[in-house]
């Protein structure tokens, strides 16, 4: 790969946690080893690891939003802070209590006497591991921090770092749940998304959400339709509803394979079945790693 070689982003999310998503990009991440970099964007309950427990982590501090300091020598005790402070994170005493403190930096625009300091603080960390499909990048926020989002960003870019001193030319994302700003921060720069649902009112809901936000970045987005068989009437009011913009790509049926896969620590397509429930679910996310190589062209 030379330096002009532009790099292919594919982001999998999905409207709300626990429709299968991990369990989907862990697979393709396996199939697409030889190309793809595998980045685990939920930063704030990452667990991708646990499928392919990584190794020899080289591990970076991530500083966050900055935490107001308080200099009890400089102070004068006006209260101005403590009256100013919306979020409770000043005492009577004018203690900060780092966790309630946003980092507004009101306070300190409020006293008279410069007593209070913005500081950086570690709000996270960030991860290369070694682990047998080949390095992840995957990062943990530390509890309460509100900065998920840049520390997405930082996950994406290293990423791509990673991908280009390892010739690889697609980096595979696992994005955050929901539309908040993790998500967004996931989306960003990607050339395409697959989003996971399941067929129930609220995941409807979900989808229709995610699809309005694909749309917003003009991402072109895929299907995939986890559990399809618990309600077929949802599953074709999915299809009917979205599928022209966005195809559906796959109806995988509720099988025990994903929790089987999750208890060993193997991805679904590692599982050895010659149950054709399993292996017919096998095969549609051996077609999803194809489609993505072919609409990327990455193969032809």
């Amino acid at each position: 790969m030379n330096d002009k070689t532009e790099i292919r982003q594919v982001t999998v999310i999905s409207g709300k946690g626990g429709t299968g998503k991990t369990s989907l990009i862990a697979s393709l991440a396996f199939l697409l080893q030889g190309y793809t970099i595998l980045a685990d964007a939920d930063v704030d309950a990452a667990d991708l690891y646990l499928i392919f427990s990584p190794e020899k982590s080289e591990k970076t501090e991530y500083y966050g939003t900055k935490k107001a300091v308080m200099d009890f020598d400089k102070c004068t005790k006006c209260m101005k802070c403590y009256e100013s402070c919306r979020y409770g994170a000043i005492d009577q005493d004018l203690n900060i209590e780092i966790v309630r403190c946003e980092g507004c930096g009101l306070c300190k625009h409020v006293c008279p006497v410069d007593a209070i300091t913005m500081v950086e603080r570690v709000s996270g960390n960030y991860f290369v591991s070694e682990t047998r499909i080949g390095r992840m990048v995957h990062a943990k926020l530390v509890p309460g921090e509100e900065s998920s989002g840049l520390l997405v960003a930082e996950v994406r870019k290293k990423a791509l770092e990673v991908a280009k001193e390892d010739n690889k030319l697609l980096v595979l994302i696992d994005g955050s749940p929901g539309i908040g700003c993790p998500v967004i921060s996931s989306l960003s720069g990607s050339h395409m998304a697959i989003v996971v649902c399941e067929p129930t009112v609220s995941g409807k809901h979900d989808l229709e959400r995610v699809l309005e936000l694909l749309k917003q970045f003009n991402i072109p987005g895929f299907i995939v339709v986890n559990k399809s068989d618990i309600n077929m009437d949802i599953t074709n009011e999915i299809e009917e509803k979205f599928g022209k913009e966005f195809p559906i790509i796959a109806k995988i049926p509720h099988n025990h394979i994903f929790t089987q896969a999750m208890i060993e620590k193997k991805t679904v397509v590692e599982i050895d079945s010659k149950d054709k429930s399993v292996t017919d679910i096998q095969e549609m996310i051996e077609n999803i790693a194809k489609l993505i190589l072919e609409k990327l062209k990455i193969i032809h």
